[in-house]
Protein backbone atom coordinates (compact mmCIF):
# COMPACT_ATOMS: atom_id res chain seq x y z
CA UNK A 1 0.00 0.00 0.00
CA UNK A 2 2.82 2.71 -0.68
CA UNK A 3 2.07 5.81 -2.52
CA UNK A 4 -1.29 6.57 -0.67
CA UNK A 5 -1.92 10.02 0.96
CA UNK A 6 -4.45 8.32 3.65
CA UNK A 7 -3.18 4.52 4.20
CA UNK A 8 -5.20 4.91 7.40
CA UNK A 9 -8.39 4.22 5.28
CA UNK A 10 -7.12 1.11 4.50
CA UNK A 11 -6.28 -1.67 6.08
CA UNK A 12 -4.53 -5.01 5.79
CA UNK A 13 -5.68 -8.73 7.09
CA UNK A 14 -2.80 -8.39 9.26
CA UNK A 15 -3.92 -5.43 10.77
CA UNK A 16 -7.20 -6.51 11.37
CA UNK A 17 -6.28 -10.16 13.01
CA UNK A 18 -4.21 -8.11 15.76
CA UNK A 19 -6.98 -5.80 16.30
CA UNK A 20 -9.81 -8.54 16.99
CA UNK A 21 -11.38 -8.54 20.42
CA UNK A 22 -10.83 -4.86 20.62
CA UNK A 23 -13.65 -3.21 22.10
CA UNK A 24 -13.33 0.23 20.19
CA UNK A 25 -13.24 -1.54 16.93
CA UNK A 26 -16.58 -2.72 15.45
CA UNK A 27 -16.26 -5.14 12.20
CA UNK A 28 -19.10 -5.30 9.57
CA UNK A 29 -19.95 -7.68 7.37
CA UNK A 30 -21.78 -5.77 4.56
CA UNK A 31 -21.96 -8.36 2.02
CA UNK A 32 -25.02 -8.51 -0.22
CA UNK A 33 -27.07 -10.33 -3.02
CA UNK A 34 -30.05 -9.85 -4.94
CA UNK A 35 -31.74 -12.92 -3.91
CA UNK A 36 -31.44 -11.60 -0.37
CA UNK A 37 -28.93 -14.36 0.98
CA UNK A 38 -26.58 -12.17 2.16
CA UNK A 39 -27.04 -13.02 5.76
CA UNK A 40 -27.06 -16.82 4.64
CA UNK A 41 -24.00 -15.92 3.61
CA UNK A 42 -22.84 -14.63 6.93
CA UNK A 43 -23.56 -17.09 8.98
CA UNK A 44 -21.94 -19.65 6.51
CA UNK A 45 -18.45 -18.27 7.80
CA UNK A 46 -17.55 -14.75 8.72
CA UNK A 47 -14.84 -12.63 10.82
CA UNK A 48 -15.19 -13.77 13.69
CA UNK A 49 -16.74 -10.29 15.75
CA UNK A 50 -17.66 -9.29 12.67
CA UNK A 51 -21.75 -8.23 12.82
CA UNK A 52 -23.57 -7.93 9.46
CA UNK A 53 -25.06 -4.75 8.35
CA UNK A 54 -27.83 -5.79 5.24
CA UNK A 55 -26.87 -2.16 3.82
CA UNK A 56 -28.93 -2.28 0.89
CA UNK A 57 -31.91 -2.23 3.24
CA UNK A 58 -30.86 -0.03 6.01
CA UNK A 59 -28.87 2.50 4.56
CA UNK A 60 -31.08 3.22 1.03
CA UNK A 61 -33.98 5.16 1.02
CA UNK A 62 -37.26 3.22 0.07
CA UNK A 63 -38.25 3.78 -3.43
CA UNK A 64 -40.09 2.34 -6.00
CA UNK A 65 -37.46 1.81 -8.35
CA UNK A 66 -35.13 -0.60 -7.30
CA UNK A 67 -32.29 0.71 -9.51
CA UNK A 68 -32.15 4.06 -7.77
CA UNK A 69 -30.27 3.70 -4.46
CA UNK A 70 -30.83 7.14 -2.63
CA UNK A 71 -29.45 7.63 0.53
CA UNK A 72 -31.17 6.84 3.44
CA UNK A 73 -32.13 10.43 5.59
CA UNK A 74 -29.86 11.12 9.18
CA UNK A 75 -32.93 9.17 11.57
CA UNK A 76 -32.51 6.05 9.59
CA UNK A 77 -28.65 5.55 9.02
CA UNK A 78 -28.37 6.57 12.58
CA UNK A 79 -30.53 3.68 13.46
CA UNK A 80 -28.71 1.17 11.32
CA UNK A 81 -25.31 2.72 13.02
CA UNK A 82 -26.49 2.11 16.50
CA UNK A 83 -27.87 -1.33 15.82
CA UNK A 84 -24.28 -2.23 14.53
CA UNK A 85 -23.04 -0.74 17.65
CA UNK A 86 -21.53 1.79 16.23
CA UNK A 87 -20.70 4.90 18.90
CA UNK A 88 -19.21 7.95 18.01
CA UNK A 89 -15.79 7.09 19.26
CA UNK A 90 -15.66 3.74 17.44
CA UNK A 91 -13.19 2.53 14.41
CA UNK A 92 -15.11 0.93 11.89
CA UNK A 93 -13.92 -1.57 9.17
CA UNK A 94 -15.55 -2.76 6.42
CA UNK A 95 -15.76 -5.56 4.31
CA UNK A 96 -17.60 -7.69 1.81
CA UNK A 97 -16.68 -10.22 -1.40
CA UNK A 98 -17.29 -8.06 -4.15
CA UNK A 99 -14.31 -6.05 -4.83
CA UNK A 100 -14.87 -3.98 -1.84
CA UNK A 101 -17.79 -2.11 -3.85
CA UNK A 102 -20.76 -2.84 -1.30
CA UNK A 103 -17.83 -1.86 1.64
CA UNK A 104 -17.11 1.38 -0.13
CA UNK A 105 -21.25 2.53 -0.37
CA UNK A 106 -21.26 1.57 3.50
CA UNK A 107 -18.02 3.83 3.74
CA UNK A 108 -19.74 6.67 1.88
CA UNK A 109 -22.79 6.30 3.63
CA UNK A 110 -21.29 6.83 7.15
CA UNK A 111 -18.90 9.33 6.27
CA UNK A 112 -21.90 11.32 4.79
CA UNK A 113 -23.59 11.52 8.42
CA UNK A 114 -20.33 13.12 9.56
CA UNK A 115 -18.51 9.59 10.34
CA UNK A 116 -14.83 9.47 9.53
CA UNK A 117 -13.63 6.01 11.01
CA UNK A 118 -14.45 4.30 8.56
CA UNK A 119 -11.72 2.00 6.81
CA UNK A 120 -11.80 -0.47 4.14
CA UNK A 121 -10.09 -4.01 4.52
CA UNK A 122 -7.80 -4.71 1.14
CA UNK A 123 -9.38 -7.57 -0.33
CA UNK A 124 -12.21 -7.96 1.89
CA UNK A 125 -13.62 -11.73 2.59
CA UNK A 126 -11.54 -13.21 -0.22
CA UNK A 127 -8.39 -12.20 0.89
CA UNK A 128 -8.99 -13.02 4.54
CA UNK A 129 -10.18 -16.42 3.78
CA UNK A 130 -7.55 -16.94 1.65
CA UNK A 131 -4.73 -16.93 3.67
CA UNK A 132 -6.48 -19.36 5.65
CA UNK A 133 -7.44 -17.19 8.90
CA UNK A 134 -10.28 -18.00 11.42
CA UNK A 135 -14.47 -17.81 9.74
CA UNK A 136 -16.65 -17.72 12.52
CA UNK A 137 -20.41 -18.63 12.11
CA UNK A 138 -21.50 -16.94 15.20
CA UNK A 139 -24.13 -14.53 14.74
CA UNK A 140 -22.91 -10.95 16.27
CA UNK A 141 -25.37 -8.90 17.83
CA UNK A 142 -23.98 -5.96 19.13
CA UNK A 143 -24.96 -3.84 21.95
CA UNK A 144 -27.06 -0.77 20.51
CA UNK A 145 -24.69 2.29 20.53
CA UNK A 146 -25.54 6.22 20.17
CA UNK A 147 -24.71 7.33 17.00
CA UNK A 148 -24.66 11.03 15.95
CA UNK A 149 -25.45 11.93 12.46
CA UNK A 150 -23.97 15.04 11.17
CA UNK A 151 -25.21 15.53 7.42
CA UNK A 152 -22.01 16.67 5.50
CA UNK A 153 -23.77 18.58 2.48
CA UNK A 154 -20.88 18.36 0.19
CA UNK A 155 -20.45 14.77 0.09
CA UNK A 156 -23.64 14.19 -1.98
CA UNK A 157 -25.27 15.51 -4.61
CA UNK A 158 -28.86 15.33 -6.50
CA UNK A 159 -29.72 15.76 -10.15
CA UNK A 160 -30.16 19.49 -9.77
CA UNK A 161 -27.46 20.32 -7.96
CA UNK A 162 -25.12 17.97 -10.44
CA UNK A 163 -27.12 20.20 -13.21
CA UNK A 164 -25.79 23.25 -11.69
CA UNK A 165 -22.43 22.21 -12.60
CA UNK A 166 -22.09 21.32 -15.64
CA UNK A 167 -19.61 23.72 -16.98
CA UNK A 168 -17.46 25.04 -13.93
CA UNK A 169 -14.37 25.42 -14.59
CA UNK A 170 -14.10 24.38 -10.95
CA UNK A 171 -15.78 20.66 -11.19
CA UNK A 172 -14.64 17.77 -13.36
CA UNK A 173 -17.50 15.10 -12.83
CA UNK A 174 -16.17 11.47 -13.23
CA UNK A 175 -18.07 8.35 -14.35
CA UNK A 176 -17.31 5.19 -12.97
CA UNK A 177 -19.00 2.80 -15.11
CA UNK A 178 -17.44 0.40 -17.95
CA UNK A 179 -16.37 2.65 -21.08
CA UNK A 180 -19.07 0.90 -23.50
CA UNK A 181 -21.73 2.40 -21.29
CA UNK A 182 -19.86 5.31 -20.92
CA UNK A 183 -19.87 5.82 -24.63
CA UNK A 184 -23.39 4.73 -24.85
CA UNK A 185 -22.71 1.35 -26.52
CA UNK A 186 -24.85 -0.40 -23.77
CA UNK A 187 -26.83 0.35 -20.81
CA UNK A 188 -30.37 -0.20 -18.89
CA UNK A 189 -31.85 3.42 -19.11
CA UNK A 190 -33.93 4.60 -21.46
CA UNK A 191 -31.24 7.12 -22.73
CA UNK A 192 -27.42 6.18 -23.45
CA UNK A 193 -24.05 8.02 -22.84
CA UNK A 194 -22.26 10.35 -20.15
CA UNK A 195 -23.68 13.22 -18.30
CA UNK A 196 -22.00 16.25 -20.24
CA UNK A 197 -18.57 17.71 -20.03
CA UNK A 198 -17.83 13.55 -17.58
CA UNK A 199 -14.49 11.83 -17.91
CA UNK A 200 -14.26 7.81 -17.36
CA UNK A 201 -12.34 6.29 -15.01
CA UNK A 202 -13.61 2.92 -15.02
CA UNK A 203 -13.68 1.70 -11.31
CA UNK A 204 -12.80 -2.06 -12.15
CA UNK A 205 -9.41 -0.83 -12.90
CA UNK A 206 -8.73 0.43 -9.70
CA UNK A 207 -8.22 -3.19 -8.85
CA UNK A 208 -5.13 -5.77 -9.13
CA UNK A 209 -5.73 -8.04 -11.96
CA UNK A 210 -7.44 -11.17 -10.80
CA UNK A 211 -7.41 -9.96 -7.32
CA UNK A 212 -9.91 -8.01 -4.85
CA UNK A 213 -6.85 -5.93 -3.61
CA UNK A 214 -6.39 -2.25 -4.32
CA UNK A 215 -4.15 -1.32 -6.90
CA UNK A 216 -0.42 0.22 -5.16
CA UNK A 217 -0.74 4.00 -5.08
CA UNK A 218 1.85 4.36 -8.55
CA UNK A 219 -0.54 2.62 -10.31
CA UNK A 220 -3.92 4.24 -8.99
CA UNK A 221 -2.03 7.72 -9.64
CA UNK A 222 -1.41 6.87 -13.29
CA UNK A 223 -4.52 5.97 -14.03
CA UNK A 224 -5.76 9.05 -12.57
CA UNK A 225 -3.25 10.70 -14.55
CA UNK A 226 -4.82 9.30 -17.73
CA UNK A 227 -8.23 10.13 -16.95
CA UNK A 228 -6.49 14.15 -16.16
CA UNK A 229 -7.83 14.17 -12.61
CA UNK A 230 -5.95 16.76 -10.76
CA UNK A 231 -5.93 18.69 -7.78
CA UNK A 232 -8.42 21.39 -7.58
CA UNK A 233 -11.15 21.44 -9.27
CA UNK A 234 -14.15 19.37 -7.01
CA UNK A 235 -14.59 15.90 -7.79
CA UNK A 236 -17.95 14.66 -8.50
CA UNK A 237 -18.28 10.71 -8.85
CA UNK A 238 -21.43 9.17 -10.52
CA UNK A 239 -22.33 6.00 -11.90
CA UNK A 240 -25.25 3.40 -12.98
CA UNK A 241 -27.01 3.36 -9.64
CA UNK A 242 -24.56 4.92 -6.65
CA UNK A 243 -21.96 2.00 -6.01
CA UNK A 244 -19.58 1.81 -8.43
CA UNK A 245 -19.35 5.97 -7.90
CA UNK A 246 -18.62 5.35 -4.22
CA UNK A 247 -15.47 3.54 -4.87
CA UNK A 248 -14.15 5.89 -6.86
CA UNK A 249 -14.67 8.42 -4.26
CA UNK A 250 -12.85 6.30 -1.81
CA UNK A 251 -9.96 5.82 -4.22
CA UNK A 252 -10.10 9.20 -4.82
CA UNK A 253 -9.77 10.00 -0.96
CA UNK A 254 -7.48 7.20 -0.14
CA UNK A 255 -5.12 8.99 -2.93
CA UNK A 256 -5.44 12.58 -0.75
CA UNK A 257 -8.28 14.79 -2.97
CA UNK A 258 -10.48 16.57 -0.14
CA UNK A 259 -13.40 17.84 -2.15
CA UNK A 260 -15.08 14.50 -3.30
CA UNK A 261 -18.91 14.23 -3.54
CA UNK A 262 -21.27 11.55 -5.08
CA UNK A 263 -24.17 11.66 -7.25
CA UNK A 264 -25.96 9.02 -5.75
CA UNK A 265 -29.21 8.82 -8.53
CA UNK A 266 -26.49 8.12 -10.83
CA UNK A 267 -27.16 7.56 -14.45
CA UNK A 268 -30.09 5.84 -13.33
CA UNK A 269 -31.99 8.96 -13.27
CA UNK A 270 -30.17 10.78 -15.31
CA UNK A 271 -30.72 8.31 -18.07
CA UNK A 272 -34.22 8.47 -17.38
CA UNK A 273 -34.56 12.11 -17.63
CA UNK A 274 -35.77 13.08 -21.18
CA UNK A 275 -35.08 16.71 -19.98
CA UNK A 276 -31.42 16.34 -19.03
CA UNK A 277 -28.55 17.29 -21.83
CA UNK A 278 -26.74 13.57 -23.01
CA UNK A 279 -23.28 13.32 -24.49
CA UNK A 280 -22.05 10.03 -26.25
Amino acid sequence: MNGLARPELLVTTDWLAEQLGRPEIRILDVRWRPDGSGHAAYLAGHIPGAAYLDWRVELIEPAEEDEILLLAGPDRVAAAASRAGIADGTTVVVYDDTQNLFASRTWWSLRAYGFESVRLLDGGLPAWAGEGRTLSNAQVSPQPATFTARSQLRTRLTTPDVRGLLGSPEVLILDARAPAEYRGHEGNAKRLGHIPGAVNVPVGATSRPGSQRLRDGAELRSLLHKANVTRGPRLVCYDGSGVLATKLAFVLTLMGHDDVAVYDGGWAEWGNRLDLPVER
